[in-house]
């Protein structure tokens, strides 16, 4: 008896020996290479690999025979090929995760252009997705494979495979729709995360893109998730898709003495002070004109759509006061004189 446990504590300290030595050599090439982050993202594989090393060493030394006992063993065995194949799968989903996140990284570090970064972020994100799935689908195939009732009705399973498909893509419409529309976005830039769009009046931030919904966050904090399908099949508007810069305008309803010039002077002097203006554009205009009101148009430019709303708000605000304090006769009246 004393034998096996020693077995299985050697087994175990190899393990931990092994993720050590491999997390120190990583941490190194990580150390010598600043510049290719890849080495450090896979220091996330360790928990995995140390699954597969372990379940490696007992599949191959055979120690917990005697401890579990466990007479047959074909089915210790078995149980430890099970364990050794999900742990491959989960090892093989986590390097691909940290290949993808090290090319995010290297690729925000090497251009400047946010649009760009946030179309490859949007394009790796789901690229992460599919491989994940497609690694889970192979490794429980793997897995079904080794019970010798699954490979006795593999013949009959793909036989019936092409009339259980045509069922199954008729269920699954709509998620396949979503599946394909999901990858569409992904490679054909329409819309990214960190892009504001308007989807049905609601204004928001896409959070979030998976290959069936997009998560959008607006402006209350609230959270709107809308399938994917929306985006290939129904209009939208996209905010930030080649410059997240916007014009934004304010309207105010003067009285018709209302000093223009001045109004412009003073909206110019208050852009030049702002740090949410970007310096581009601005412009203050009558736009149209009624029996007893004027129609001013103030408009001007920011970095983002979050500056530009707090720009309009500003910049509203400051007019109407500037009018109340010097021109208080400019504000709509009234008028009940003949």
């Amino acid at each position: 008896m004393l034998w096996p446990l020693v077995s299985l504590l050697a087994a175990v300290l190899a393990t931990l020996l092994i993720g050590r030595v491999v997390d120190r050599l990583l941490q190194r090439l990580a150390a010598r290479h600043p510049e290719a982050p890849v080495w450090e993202q896979l220091r996330r594989c360790r928990a995995p690999l140390q699954l597969v090393v372990l379940t490696s060493i007992l599949l191959a030394a055979e120690p917990l025979q005697r401890i579990s006992g466990i007479e047959d063993d074909e089915d210790l065995r078995h149980l430890l090929l099970l364990v050794l194949i999900a742990a491959c799968g989960w090892l093989a989903v986590r390097v691909v995760a940290a290949a993808l996140e090290a090319v995010r990284t290297r690729y925000e570090t090497v251009t400047e252009d946010a649009s760009r970064v946030q179309r490859v972020q949007t394009q790796l994100s789901l690229l992460r997705r599919v491989a994940g799935a497609l690694v889970w689908v192979v490794t429980a195939g793997s897995m079904l494979l080794t019970f010798e009732t699954m490979r006795t009705v593999g013949a009959g399973l793909l036989a019936s495979a092409g009339v259980l498909g045509i069922v199954a893509g008729i269920a699954a419409q709509s998620t396949l729709g979503n599946f394909f529309a999901g990858l569409q976005i992904a490679f054909s830039d329409t819309v990214r995360i960190g892009d504001t769009v308007v989807v049905d009046g609601q204004q928001g931030t896409v959070e979030e893109i998976t290959l069936s919904y997009l998560v959008l966050r607006l402006w209350d904090y609230r959270r709107m998730t809308v399938p994917t399908s929306y985006f290939v099949s129904k209009p939208f508007e996209n905010w930030t898709r080649r410059d997240p810069g916007l014009l934004g305008w304010v309207l105010l309803h003067l009285d018709h003495t209302a000093p223009v010039e001045e109004l412009r002077t003073a909206l110019h002097a208050y852009l030049s002070g702002s740090g949410l203006w970007d310096g581009k554009e601005w412009s203050l205009q009558v736009t149209d004109t009624t029996p007893s009101t004027i129609v001013v148009r103030a408009a001007m430019t920011a970095r983002s759509p979050d500056d530009t709303a707090d720009l309009r708000l500003a910049v509203r605000e400051h007019l109407i006061a500037h009018l109340r304090d010097h021109h208080p006769q400019a504000l709509p009246r009234a008028r009940s004189d003949p």
